[in-house]
């Protein structure tokens, strides 16, 4: 006898998925068919094609440690309160290939001691081994100096029992030639610490370390906000493909989906109206010394809107000539 089978009704209930709202019972027409693919990795930075070797002097007070900061964040290496003996041991170290360091700066001054007196020999080692090594000497006025240290009741490294003027005059002297000597001079005197900062971005920065790094990042609200973003746009107005049963195991980055997204009254014209007003400001970004922007693009989970909204702002943004990395949170955690 045959054995017939009463069809099951599928259930018309709705399930909690990565962009749902609310969940009835599972259904298992909406499987996945695949694992949502990933962003590929960042490519690796290209080394220079010679190492580069910037030396940090000048006088105490002057700013070295905000310049030392300044060459980290454009991604030198940086070394500080190094013995001079050891320059030429360090610069042998240096690599133009793999992921070494072949961008070097090194903070060299008076605290030393009597390591400094030898300096200008050290210096010249380097210079006739080829190393391509320039000096950045950093000074300030007098009575500027004295304002620094006293404010930030340290002494002077030199002074001793002296008084803080008598400790500034005698590194004054013992730095005289190698100011000389410097390939690159400032004077802070008059300069904030920004200012300092892009003094020293200006003179050393390549092209490359000058652009704008924009980063574009959808999440799902339910997973709370990213708490790296600078700007967050909420696209939750538009209707959600989740609940249309041909788009559920789809995710943003697939044509279906950011058809159905941008065919929905007003979502095209506001994801590209955000990407064309956000364009004037990013620039400035970079003259304010930050240049990395962080721009999060939500909706409920994370799989659907808000990846279709950010891939289309990343494109948007690109078409005008900015660096552009999308990354997508949450795509996968359901």
């Amino acid at each position: 006898m045959e054995n017939h089978r009463t069809p099951r009704p599928r259930s018309s209930g709705r399930e909690d998925d990565a962009d749902g709202d609310r969940a009835v019972g599972p259904r298992q027409d909406t499987v996945p068919i695949e694992i949502p693919r990933i962003d590929e990795e960042a490519p690796p930075v290209a080394p220079a094609t010679s190492p580069q070797m910037i030396i940090v002097t000048g006088m105490s007070g002057a700013g070295r440690s905000r310049a030392a900061n300044a060459l980290e964040d454009l991604d030198w290496y940086v070394v500080d309160n190094l013995p001079p003996q050891l320059l030429p041991a360090l610069a042998g170290m240096m690599t133009t290939v793999g992921a070494g360091v072949h961008r070097l700066a090194a903070v060299v001054d008076v605290r030393s001691r009597e390591f400094f007196a030898h300096f200008m020999r050290y210096l010249a080692e380097l210079r006739e081994s080829g190393t391509n090594v320039r000096v950045l000497f950093l000074d300030a006025s007098d009575a500027v100096l004295v304002r620094r240290f006293e404010s930030s009741r340290r002494p002077h490294p030199l002074q001793g029992t002296s008084s803080i003027l008598d400790g500034i005059e005698h590194e004054r002297t013992l730095l005289g030639g190698l100011k000389g000597a410097a390939d690159m001079v400032i004077d802070t005197t008059d300069l904030s610490v920004h200012d300092l900062a892009r003094r020293v971005r200006d003179l050393v920065a390549t092209e490359s370390d000058l652009a704008l790094r924009v980063n574009i990042m959808s999440f799902g609200f339910k997973y709370g906000l990213p708490v790296d973003a600078d700007h967050v746009l909420d696209i939750r107005f538009i209707p959600n493909p989740y609940w249309v049963s041909e788009l559920r195991h789809l995710t943003g980055r697939d044509d279906p989906v950011a058809d159905y997204v941008f065919r929905q009254p007003g979502a095209a014209a506001f994801v590209d109206g955000y990407a064309d007003l956000l364009a004037p400001a990013l620039p400035h970004y970079v003259d304010e010394l930050k240049p990395n922007v962080t721009i999060a693009v939500g909706c409920t989970g994370g799989k659907h809107r808000s990846v279709a909204s950010a891939e289309r702002i990343s494109a948007r943004l690109r078409s005008r000539g900015f660096r552009v990395n999308t990354q997508h949170r949450d795509l996968g955690r359901e």
